[in-house]
């Protein structure tokens, strides 16, 4: 089974991620994927043409396996918005081997932990990072999200398009990291403020 749509989104960094979670059940979610470790896996070609067409190809094992395409992102749009094209695969390793045989190479290995919750017609993932804790909304359209974010008690002027990717390239600009992927065991012992980035607190 795979999917092929418009994939639209805004993150927020947050304070209190518990705080959101039980907002979350008040408002009657449903809770569609307990807090769940996820590996990811970015590929792009010894020359870099995919992250220079800000494009994305990502290999993501959590309850299930999936490889996942992205396109650029529209610069126009107010939140996170640009293609995505996925299928789920049966392995990890031999989908990692086929890629590889075609010429891709694993560029960054990242980590998170996600639950996920569905409100009405928007997804609502609470994402523990490296680097700290973030509330993703994906939906139909800005409107969607934008509503999600106001019920949720969440600052709509603190949202980010960012990727996880894209923060964690500025973050090792910012701070001169010498680690090239985002892991828990690479963060342990660091300590950052994504204020140093721009980002501040949506709740």
């Amino acid at each position: 089974m795979g999917t092929n749509k418009l994939e639209q989104e805004a993150k927020f960094w947050l304070g209190d991620s518990a705080k959101l979670e039980q907002c979350l059940i008040s408002l009657g979610a449903n809770l569609e994927q307990p807090r769940t470790y996820e590996l990811n896996l970015r590929f792009d070609t010894e020359d870099g043409r995919l992250a220079q067409a800000f494009q994305a190809l990502r290999l993501r094992q959590d309850q299930k396996t999936r490889l996942t395409f992205k396109g650029a992102a529209d610069p126009h749009s107010a939140v996170s918005s640009r293609t995505e094209i996925e299928v789920e695969v049966s392995d990890l390793k031999t989908a990692r081997e086929i890629l590889e045989a075609l010429g891709y190479r694993v560029v960054v290995t990242y980590e998170k932990y996600r639950a996920a919750y569905h409100l009405g017609e928007v997804e609502v993932s609470l994402d523990e990072m490296p680097f700290g804790n973030f509330c993703e909304i994906e939906g139909p359209d800005t409107e969607s999200i934008q509503t999600a974010a106001e019920k949720l008690g969440l600052d709509w002027e603190a949202r980010s398009k960012l990727s996880y990717l894209a923060i964690f390239s500025i973050l090792k600009e910012a701070y001169s990291l010498p680690i090239d992927d985002l892991t828990f065991e690479a963060f342990k012992g660091l300590k950052l403020s994504m204020e140093k980035i721009g980002l501040v607190f949506a709740n």
